[in-house]
């Protein structure tokens, strides 16, 4: 154990999907990567401007989960070693915090030989973040329905249509989870949790079938997007609009505000989708950044090494070339 390095590649994630509030999730080809191992003393190696300010001791969540996975095992590892290089944008809407805490469970259950099945990192990843479908898209890949009582996950993995990517629009802004979710009302009416049953059921079915035609109509929602439209300004206009120029649909990435739009492969204008979201944004002032983004059918990919026999290199120099592909 005290001779393993573990290298950690996990995808990032995005969740609601339109009306799937809480329940479903898709991971995407962005990614994270935690690089852990034993040490003398805890260290930490982050890499990036956006990683600045994050803490450097152990009340770091990345070695708070480790320790998680450690006293589930029964196994005591107070000092580690720790590196992080991550492209998705912290508190965009796109599974940063879930792709950490899968990172984390999954380097360190490989560390100590992995003795916790993939459900017993989906139960505590689930409990962490208070929600399956960040963490279920991030562990499991592909497309993932998901449900959660407060004592026990479910899941459902749909393998993502070959002919569905996503355009993702991802505003020069935070926004936190915890701001987007105050702007949720405490109740809803009754047609509006029937409108939501009906189309989060319908896209899932669509998603399973590859009947993507019915997306358009499916991604609607009356349940969270709707209150948090004032967040994000150009938001409205993108989700009634977005498939008026190829695309198939569009929701708030999780909480938000980055933007997605679920594409056919086969579309022939792209570049108008791209820039309707674009020039929607900068209409309210907004800058935004665009991604072209496959669903990612992988979770975790975990590479354990030898430190003995391979030497020491940063881990920005280890992930580059096809690591990082």
């Amino acid at each position: 154990m005290n001779n393993r390095r573990v290298i950690v590649k996990v995808p990032a994630s995005t969740a609601n999907l339109g009306p799937g509030f809480d329940t479903l999730g898709m991971a995407l080809s962005l990614y994270a990567w935690i690089e852990m191992s034993v040490a003398d003393r805890t260290e930490f190696q982050f890499y990036g401007d956006q990683m600045q300010g994050l803490p450097r001791d152990k009340s770091n969540l990345l070695y708070k989960v480790a320790q998680l996975v450690f006293t589930e095992a029964g196994v005591s590892i107070p000092e580690l070693s720790i590196s992080m290089v991550s492209d998705i944008p912290l508190t965009r809407g796109l599974g940063s915090s879930a792709s950490a805490i899968i990172g984390a469970l999954a380097a360190a259950n490989a560390l100590i030989g992995s003795p916790l099945t993939d459900d017993k990192l989906f139960q505590m990843a689930t409990a962490l973040e208070g929600h399956p479908d960040n963490v279920g898209a991030s562990l499991f890949g592909g497309i993932v329905v998901s449900a959660w009582d407060g004592q026990r996950a479910d899941y459902v993995r749909l393998a993502p249509n070959e002919r569905l990517e996503t355009l993702v629009a991802i505003p020069a802004f935070q926004l936190s989870t915890e701001k987007a979710r105050h702007a949720l009302p405490s109740q809803i009416s009754m047609a509006d949790a029937v409108f939501n049953v009906g189309r989060s059921s319908l896209l899932v079915a669509a998603l399973a079938s590859g009947e993507l035609g019915l997306i358009r109509h499916a991604m609607k929602d009356r349940l969270h997007q709707p209150y948090r439209a004032a967040l994000i300004p150009g938001m409205t206009t993108i989700l009634e609009r977005a498939a008026d120029y190829g695309a198939l649909g569009a929701a708030l990435s999780g909480a938000g505000p980055t933007l997605i739009a679920f594409v056919s492969t086969d579309c022939p204008d792209k570049g108008a989708i791209e820039q309707f979201l674009l020039d929607t944004l900068k209409q309210e002032g907004i800058e935004a950044e665009t991604l072209w983004l496959a669903p990612c059918p992988n979770g975790p990919q975990i590479t354990v090494e030898d430190i003995s026999a391979v030497a020491p290199m940063p881990l920005p120099d280890r992930i580059k070339g096809e690591v990082k592909a």
